[in-house]
């Protein structure tokens, strides 16, 4: 019908038919019936951010995610890259899913970050990690596993540990599997399907004792991750090993917002905004990453907690459109990507909001790279209220 012509961010930029999920399913049904495929094809699908916004115009609930992640597939084994590309994709895939490469990588650029060219320095965070706390013991009967992932643990460890705090504020402690790590996103949508779903079998390997044992969910404080996660049984119900451990998998994951709005009532002093005591930084902007609003369909979980905590939230326009982040469509699509982060951090900063908050390491890392405000996690900014409030910083 085209209704998503209206909210495809890239169709908005470029104002071309194919750019949109509507012309992009009519070169993915081309395909599908034996057309020639050129690398014209693939540009546009290459275009695509997988931003979900589509899904959540259709009034028919196509499923636009899952389809463009077949075509791609089908494309790219029969449009060659060119070699940079190639090369281009592979170091994606060698370095940033692994945790024990990343981090050294980083740090090795966060040194060179003065000396690089002004398009690599904006991209490179410039090294300032805000110091976590203390991991709260596991002392409650309420557990739920947390997923550290890839990238977070070296350029946002203070997240999860929030989140840990936060949750342990509300009887639940939140712990780790050491085997799991990246959710297989990154490979998966780089069209890498086996490398992607490998990474899924391993984590549910890692999860598996736990769920046993009775540990209640999985618990993602990267809406990218969950969003993928949620996708663990429908990827892997082909595989007959995995199948019905995947269906559960995703069956238990939650957002970090789903577990928290659960459970507010048990968190101390929420409610009690009359008090005050958030004297610095009480005005926020609420970028809800793809992920979240069109992914995992979440849409004012987060805006409620913060504002219960005494936090102002300022109006923010097209909240429902892509930063440009969208995982590595920032370093494969540099162009749109900064059009898009342009267009959402003038949104952004036009209620002079003292503080950016969002809901995934991938968002927060791309629009700080584009302004001096601090970009934080929601799941910070609110335990740091909390714990200002108990007098409570230590476990």
């Amino acid at each position: 019908c085209g209704f998503c012509l209206a909210t495809c961010p890239t169709y908005q930029l470029l104002g071309d038919e194919l750019d949109s999920p509507r012309g992009r399913i009519y070169l993915m049904k081309q395909v599908l019936e034996g057309e020639p495929v050129t690398a014209r094809t693939q540009l546009h699908l290459d275009r695509c951010l997988t931003c979900r916004n589509c899904e959540t115009t259709c009034p028919s609930g196509v499923e636009y995610g899952r389809l463009v992640d077949i075509g791609r597939g089908l494309v790219e084994q029969r449009v060659p890259r060119s070699f940079a590309e190639q090369m281009k994709r592979k170091a994606l895939s060698a370095v940033v899913p692994k945790a024990n490469v990343f981090s050294p990588l980083l740090k090795l650029g966060q040194l060179a970050r003065p000396m690089l060219p002004a398009a690599l320095k904006q991209k490179m965070p410039d090294g300032t990690v805000a110091p976590a706390a203390a991991w709260p013991a596991t002392r409650h009967a309420r557990k739920m596993l947390v997923l550290d992932g890839c990238v977070q643990p070296s350029l946002a460890p203070s997240i999860n540990v929030a989140a840990a705090r936060l949750l342990d504020r509300c009887g639940i402690s939140l712990i780790k599997a050491g085997q799991a790590g990246c959710c297989g996103a990154l490979d998966y949508h780089l069209s890498r399907h086996e490398a992607g779903l490998n990474y899924m079998r391993r984590n549910i390997d890692a999860w598996w004792p736990h769920l046993e044992a009775g540990v209640e969910a999985i618990v993602i404080t990267a809406s990218g991750c969950g969003a993928m996660v949620k996708e663990y049984g429908h990827l892997l119900q082909r595989d007959a090993r995995y199948k019905d451990k995947a269906a559960r998998v995703s069956m238990l994951m939650r957002d970090v917002a789903e577990v928290v709005a659960q459970e507010r009532d048990k968190l101390a002093g929420l409610a009690q905004s009359s008090r005050g005591e958030v004297k610095s930084n009480r005005r926020l902007a609420f970028h809800p990453p793809c992920s979240l609003q069109h992914g995992l369909k979440l849409r004012n979980v987060v805006e409620p907690l913060l504002r219960a905590a005494g936090f102002e939230l300022t109006y923010v326009a097209n909240a429902h459109l892509c930063c440009g982040s969208a995982g590595t469509y920032s370093i494969l699509q540099p162009e749109l990507a900064q059009r898009l982060l342009r267009n959402k951090i003038e949104a952004l900063q036009a209620g002079d909001a003292d503080t950016i908050v969002t809901a995934n390491i991938g968002c927060q890392t791309h629009l700080q790279s584009a302004t001096h405000r601090p970009v934080r996690h929601w799941v910070e900014v609110l335990e740091d209220a909390l714990a200002l409030r108990s007098g409570t910083r230590a476990a």
